[in-house]
């Protein structure tokens, strides 16, 4: 059996290394003429994306460029402590890491290649159809590959989204917009590794200190309608240190000082989600991570969610005896876990975005709330979530 996977970020060469373990052959086509370098900002790998990679050997090198972040305390736009989020599974065998974008996918892509799998770039699909005894996938610069099954693992704005469903919903905006930056010399009230995110007065701020001494910091921006396309390419860095210093400088703590201090503010854009996606699969073709469900990234679960998706792919081809059966299997199995997570994350960002008398009662319901929801089943369920590659069904 042979897999076409498109797309070669996070979740396309994870794809190939699970589906190497299950003794399947496939290729990553990217449409990038080079690699993600330099992509992105950062994010977290949760401990349940740690517990996927391990499953198929793949957690080392990841674990090794990220530093360990094991909670989130929140606060309010005076400092009042809101609740303390933990963020790594409860017994405490893993713990989140946070790392930036491009070190991630270097460390994963590495991992495959030296595992001789085969990552061909500047292979955009414009086309696939479905043979009846295998997948005809077509690339812009005219190439054609062919297939047993097509994996669609090309994240939030998917080519093999719409042809397996011309009708699919695209990805809804957040009413957010969403940067961040690196900064020195400022002085902040949290340990390392140490999340600390407040709920200003006019936007989210987040940082976590670094092991040398670098503080890591995002904001998000609410913006009621959706930027243009290229309106905020338009906006330079400078302005937004200007910007963004306004915003916070009447909320307690670190962040404008962080923020006008620092050496590099990254580029900006509108964050989007898409919650549900009626169609995950048809007949020889399927998406996973991004292409299928592409939570906010308020959830912190893009990346590790879909590394998972990956390997339970991969170990429900092993098992069952056809394609269409492991594709079903497989969509019955994670269809409620990341619909979930992204329900949650919706959530947040509906609290992130909040006017001034949503604040105040934000605020007053807070340290009631979270600390039930963050410490409880559902943190358990999400961080906690564990893959045993081993068990096949009894025949």
């Amino acid at each position: 059996m042979k897999a076409l996977i498109i797309g070669g970020g996070i979740a396309g060469p994870t794809t190939a290394m699970a589906l190497q373990k299950a003794g399947i052959d496939s290729v990553v086509y990217e449409s990038h003429p080079g690699g993600a370098d330099g992509v992105g900002v950062f994010l977290t790998l949760g401990s349940n994306g740690i517990d996927a990679l391990r499953a198929i050997g793949a957690d080392a090198p990841a674990v090794a460029v990220g530093f360990p972040t094991p909670a989130i305390d929140m606060v309010s736009t005076t400092g009042k402590a809101l609740g303390r989020v933990r963020t790594s599974r409860p017994d405490g065998d893993i713990t989140s890491r946070t790392l930036k974008r491009a070190d991630l996918y270097r460390a994963i892509r590495d991992e495959a290649q030296r595992r001789g799998i085969r990552i061909e770039h500047g292979k955009r699909l414009i086309d696939a159809q479905d043979t009846g005894d295998g997948v005809r996938a077509v690339f812009a610069d005219g190439g054609e590959e062919y297939g047993d099954l097509l994996i669609g693992c090309d994240g939030l704005y998917s080519t093999v989204r719409g042809l397996i469903d011309p009708a699919a919903p695209a990805p809804t905006y957040s009413g957010l917009i969403g940067l961040g930056g690196y900064t020195r010399g400022v002085p902040v009230n949290a340990p390392t590794g140490s999340y600390r995110m407040m709920f200003g007065k006019r936007a989210f701020f987040g940082y976590v200190p670094a092991p040398d001494g670098e503080v890591w910091w995002f904001a998000n921006v609410p913006h009621p309608a959706e930027p243009a396309p290229r309106e905020l390419e338009n906006i330079n860095s400078e302005q937004w240190r200007h910007q963004l210093t306004s915003l916070f400088a009447e909320d307690t703590g670190p962040a404008a000082a962080l923020i006008r201090a620092a050496h590099e503010i990254t580029p900006a854009g509108p964050m989007h989600a898409l919650l549900t996606l009626p169609t995950w699969h048809r007949g020889r073709m399927i998406v996973i991570g991004d292409a299928a469900h592409a939570p906010s990234p308020t959830s912190g679960q893009g990346a590790s969610l879909s590394i998972e998706d990956a390997v339970e792919l991969a170990k429900a081809l092993r098992d069952q005896s056809t394609i269409e059966g492991a594709f079903t299997a497989y969509e019955a199995l994670r269809r409620p876990r990341v619909e979930r997570i992204a329900k949650q994350a919706a959530r947040s960002n509906s609290n992130k975005a909040a006017g001034p008398a949503g604040r105040i009662v934000r605020d007053l319901l807070m340290p009631l709330v979270l600390p039930r929801l963050a410490n409880g089943e559902q943190s358990r369920l999400t961080y906690g979530h564990h893959i045993d590659w081993d068990p096949r069904p009894s025949q």
